[in-house]
């Protein structure tokens, strides 16, 4: 399964955990992302769109 948005292709980001003695390993960020039934070129498709595109108005879901 792909952690990447399908509009903007946002995905995972890499940092470090520290913990209070400062002992450092990787973590990861996954970006929200929404499955979705959206209207593309008179389609109904699915996509996998993270939060901030659906708040902007960049997908147009599709009628039920």
């Amino acid at each position: 399964m792909a952690k990447e948005c399908d509009l903007c292709g946002k995905g995972d980001m890499v940092g470090n955990r520290i913990s209070h003695a400062h002992n450092v390993s990787k973590r990861r960020w996954h970006p929200n992302l929404q499955s979705v039934r959206a209207s593309v070129g008179g389609r109904t498709v699915r996509m996998k769109v993270c939060t901030r595109c659906l708040r902007s108005g960049k997908v147009v879901k599709a009628a039920c």
